[in-house]
């Protein structure tokens, strides 16, 4: 098996080949045991501890060492498994066994048992430093973890994540939570790539997910996941324009923003929208003395909030984008009549600080986005932003009941979601876009997609939107690593999409 190409049924999961299903702990322990059903005791594991072999010898062909550190559940099992595998390609491979043989599942026990017999070397370790070694496969909880990691698996973890060689997480990073992807105490283990066994957990892709998973790989070992408790959303269909179309077709877009001082937000806004196919793009700022727009296709209007209900509700609206204290006066006609309505940013903030703009908000009847960050996820639900970066689907499903809204949270892995349909999570993305104007370019990016296609539903739109601004700074990374991304120039990358 040395030096092999990696087996057709296992899966790099990436951001241009799903859709996914991803299913929570409880739709996860249901999925294994309706495919433990048809086959004997043991078969299953044997499947998962190969699958994991097999992507331990593709991945790191040249690894001569392998510690395998197995718990005291399945997921050690799968690992004795995998450990056995390596072991009759000749490698040296030790296990570093966390767990009481005699209180071991049965097929885990079993496993360990052949394991034995096989001549795999195998310590009962009691904590202390690891032998050198050029591959880690944690194999110690998995699934299985539900609460803080203690004693001994907790002195693993760190021993684990204080070597040099990269580590294979069987399943699940051991200390990650599989549904909030947050940390379940101090420190998880942080794997170079992890490979999901039958389905994938939402918690490795949002939250702290994406930095402990490292690369992610699924088998779902004969039984594919029918459905999921969240999606994995992938690269969105692109809509043709027809030949005969006039900028009129496109829609209008109105940003509405740009207090003193904050003028730059919604141009990135404005020039966003522009980009993302609206026919014409008007900004309303809140800063009476704001200088000329930047590009020369974008318009001004002053106070356009109090146009007619008529023209309000044939236009996509931003409103927040820089506002500042000013942008809640803009809100009562806005959240009245604009047709289809972006809030971010500062329009976010009014509303959770005012319970008669929220309440208007819960009585609208045209569509609406919310993009918030944590920290305005968290004014909205009179929490802390901790709270809500514990848990981000259950605060962005929280905040679209809340609001009757579509909801865009941003952050590593975008949860995205609706008071009527699935959750959704965004595979796209990376720190590049950590710096000033990023959120103002995507509620801007929202804006011109959805005014392009008035028809699409909110969550359509900013699944849609999500993702491309992830993808454009995922292109950004692949020249240009380790730099952050200038709101301005991540405009230019969205709209070259590759």
């Amino acid at each position: 098996m040395r030096g092999m190409a990696v087996p057709s049924q296992l899966q790099r999961i990436t951001r241009h080949n799903g859709p996914w299903p991803l299913l929570d702990a409880a739709a996860s322990r249901a999925h294994e045991q309706n495919a433990l059903g048809p086959h004997p005791p043991g078969a299953l594991m044997a499947a998962a501890g190969l699958a994991v072999a097999k992507l331990a010898l593709a991945q790191w062909p040249h690894a001569r060492r392998i510690a395998v550190w197995a718990g005291p559940g399945n997921n050690g099992g799968d690992g004795l498994v995998a450990a056995r595998y390596l072991h009759s390609t000749g490698l040296a491979v030790r296990v570093q066994l966390l767990a009481d043989s005699a209180r071991m599942p049965a097929d885990a026990a079993g496993a360990l048992a052949q394991a034995r017999a096989a001549g795999v070397t195998i310590d009962a370790w009691q904590g202390g430093p690891a032998a050198p070694s050029d591959l880690v496969i944690d194999a110690l909880l998995g699934l299985g973890a539900a609460r803080a990691p203690q004693g001994l698996i907790a002195e693993a973890i760190a021993v684990i994540n204080r070597q040099q060689s990269p580590v294979l997480a069987v399943d699940l990073p051991t200390g990650l939570h599989p549904d909030t992807g947050a940390l379940l105490g101090p420190e998880a283990v942080r794997a170079s790539a992890t490979l999901s066994l039958l389905n994938l957990k939402p918690g490795c892709f949002t939250g702290q997910g994406r930095d402990q998973s490292g690369d992610i790989w699924l088998c779902a070992l004969g039984h594919p996941a029918a459905g999921g408790t969240a999606m994995l959303s992938t690269q969105p269909s692109l809509h043709a324009r027809r030949h005969a179309s006039h900028k009129g077709s496109f829609g209008d877009v109105a940003v509405v923003g740009g207090a003193p001082g904050m003028a730059g937000a919604a141009w990135l806004a404005a020039a966003a929208a522009l980009a993302a196919g609206a026919g014409r793009v008007y900004a309303s700022l809140l800063d009476p003395q704001a200088q000329m727009p930047p590009r020369p296709e974008l318009m001004t209007r002053q106070a356009w909030w109090q146009s007619a209900p008529t023209q309000l509700a044939s236009t996509t609206v931003v409103a927040g984008c820089g506002g500042g204290q000013a942008v809640a006066a803009t809100l009562p006609p806005l959240l009245a009549h604009a047709g289809r309505l972006v809030l971010d940013a500062d329009a976010l903030n009014a509303i959770a600080g005012d319970t008669a703009l929220l309440a208007q908000l819960q009585r609208r009847r045209g569509p609406t986005l919310l993009t918030p960050h944590p920290m305005e996820a968290a004014r909205l639900l009179s929490c802390t932003a901790a709270e809500v970066q514990a848990d981000r689907l259950g605060a962005a499903r929280r905040l679209a009941s809340l609001t009757q809204s579509a909801v865009l949270l941003k952050g590593s892995g975008t949860a995205l979601v609706s008071p009527s349909a699935p959750t959704v999570i965004n595979p796209s993305g990376n720190a590049a876009l950590a710096t000033a104007g990023s959120g103002d370019v995507l509620a801007g990016w929202c804006a011109g997609l959805w005014s392009a296609r008035s028809d699409a539903s909110a969550l359509d739109i900013a699944v849609q939107a999500a993702w491309q601004h992830g993808d454009a700074a995922d292109r950004f990374a692949d020249l240009h690593r380790h730099q952050p991304l200038r709101a301005a120039k991540l405009i230019e990358w969205l709209a070259h999409a590759g």
